[in-house]
This record gives C-alpha cells, structure tokens and sequence, in this order.
C-alpha cells in the first residue's frame, strides 16, 4: 500500500505541472488580446475600476518624445534634422516646432553641457534650440 502511495504521488508530481503549464498556455492562446477594430477590443477584469482613462497623444507629443530619445541614443543634431524633416511632411506640426526645439534644446544642454549643445544648433523654428540651450 505504502509502495502505491508513493508511485501515485511520484506520477502526479510529474504529470501535474506539465498539466498546468500546457491548459494555462492554451488558455492565454486562446484569448483575444488585440482585435482588429478598438469598438470589439477586450478589457481586463480590473478595467471597470480604473481611476484614470488613457488617451491618445497629440501627434505632437508623440513627435516630442520621439525626438528626445533620439537626442538621447545619437546625437542633437540628428533629432533636429528629424524634426525638419516632420515639420515640413505635417504642416500640422509646424504650430509646435517651437516648442519641441525648445525641448531638445534643454535636453541637449543637459547632456552635453551648454557650449557643446550649441555647436548642434541648426536653423530650424528658428532660434527654440538655442534658446532652450540658454534656458537655465
């Protein structure tokens, strides 16, 4: 009885796990997670009682932190290209130039310390790069 006992439990401490991982997989397989319209798109149970909606950002804002990161990874000058180059496809953006260039220019400064950060500066929205290099 004993010997039975133990050869059951062995089984189950082998076969249980793998149960468990594979109805689990499958369970999240099945899900759908991203469907293809946002009306049909499935919720989390904890989403009835969120505090706090997520909206879309302003192409703007997507644009701002875009630029920010790659002033980050390579260099002022590059993301300032960039911008140019976005301002002049999205006429829309132009409203915002300033501000975003300003932006890099700060970010800039506080990277690569002022007198550098000013050897990036390029003629776009005029001088928003130079003045957030100046900005303290």
């Amino acid at each position: 009885m004993n010997q039975a006992a133990r050869r059951i439990g062995r089984t189950l401490a082998l076969v249980l796990p793998v149960v468990l991982v594979l109805s689990g997989t499958l369970a999240v397989t099945r899900v759908p997670w991203a469907a293809p319209t946002a009306e049909s798109q499935v919720l989390t149970a904890s989403s009835d009682n969120a505090s706090t909606v997520a909206k879309a950002r302003a192409p703007h804002e997507v644009l701002r932190d875009k630029l920010l990161l790659e002033l980050q990874e390579k260099n002022p000058g590059v993301a300032l290209t960039h911008l140019q180059e976005a301002t002049n496809g999205r006429p829309s953006l132009a409203q915002h130039c300033m501000a975003i260039a300003r932006a890099l220019g700060e970010a800039a400064r506080k990277k690569y310390g002022e007198r550098k950060a000013q050897s990036f500066a390029r003629p776009v929205c005029d001088t928003a790069f130079a003045a957030g290099v100046q900005s303290h």
